[in-house]
């Protein structure tokens, strides 16, 4: 059975007060990102052996390009 709501319902705010806490962060530099997320994707490369795998489809690449 659904549940009945009781009461007033919530009012949503004002988009402008919504969008104030956005605005008054700073935006990220991109090296900052870069710095967030390469090590993450070195651990997953190592872990995983993607250097051997992008080896393997580069050298397929130029097997192919030199035909």
């Amino acid at each position: 059975m659904a549940p009945q709501l009781t009461g007033t319902p919530r009012r949503r705010r004002p988009a402008s007060v919504q969008s104030r806490s956005t605005t008054e962060q700073p935006t990220r530099h991109p090296a900052v990102a870069l710095a967030m997320a390469l090590p993450c994707a070195v651990l997953l490369v190592i872990l995983f052996g993607g250097w051997e795998q992008m080896a393997n489809q580069a050298q397929a690449v130029a097997d192919l390009i030199s035909r």
